[in-house]
């Protein structure tokens, strides 16, 4: 059942709650599938550039978060990314991408956990995201693995996110209401 309990209060119970679904056999397959499903979605990119692709494996981490917390997610993303690596090496492994994968975990689990599906919350989260992980770290990560400027990998991606922003939220969007009413008709 949605909560609307917010501030630390809030986030605490959130990660109280997702931490002892950790234990549900339920939970572990659930995550299970979608990490499975991630994975795939990993596998099938659109690449732009030798720096820049366009995919769709954060709808199954949403996914994750909205049915699971965030802890559940943030344990999913070290799996996701770890597995990713392995299934489909894209350059050298750099721990950062691994934390990146944490901290979306985490974000996407209080923004969406035990909460109603909300455009409002969609979009500022997507916003969030786009700055702080697809304009900032991710562009940090790759200049400090490569070498390249970071003003020149964050403007390509600029352009990118600009594009791709209202694809994303509407993509949000319908998985989240989906994801929302089978939770209601499974009396989740």
């Amino acid at each position: 059942m949605p909560t609307t309990s917010s501030g630390i209060a809030g986030w605490r119970e959130s990660f109280r709650a997702s931490a002892q679904s950790l234990k549900s056999p339920r939970t572990l397959a659930g995550a299970a599938v979608l990490i499975a499903l991630n994975l795939v979605l990993n596998q099938v990119t659109i690449p732009v550039s030798a720096y820049l692709e366009i995919g769709f494996d954060f709808l199954a981490t949403v996914a994750i978060a909205y049915l699971y917390g965030p802890v559940v997610a943030a344990t999913s993303g070290v799996v996701t990314d770890l597995l990713g690596y392995l299934l489909r090496p894209n350059g050298a492994w750099f721990p950062g991408f691994t934390l990146s994968a944490i901290l979306l975990g985490i974000l996407y689990g209080l923004a969406y956990y035990r909460k109603p599906v909300r455009l409002t919350r969609i979009i500022v989260v997507k916003l969030i995201v786009t700055v702080a992980f697809n304009l900032f770290l991710t562009p940090l990560w790759l200049s400090m693995m490569y070498g390249k400027a970071f003003v020149l990998l964050s403007g390509l991606r600029l352009v990118k996110n600009i594009i791709k922003f209202p694809v994303d939220v509407a993509l949000l969007w319908v998985v989240l209401r989906s994801l929302e009413r089978i939770k209601r008709q499974m009396n989740l």
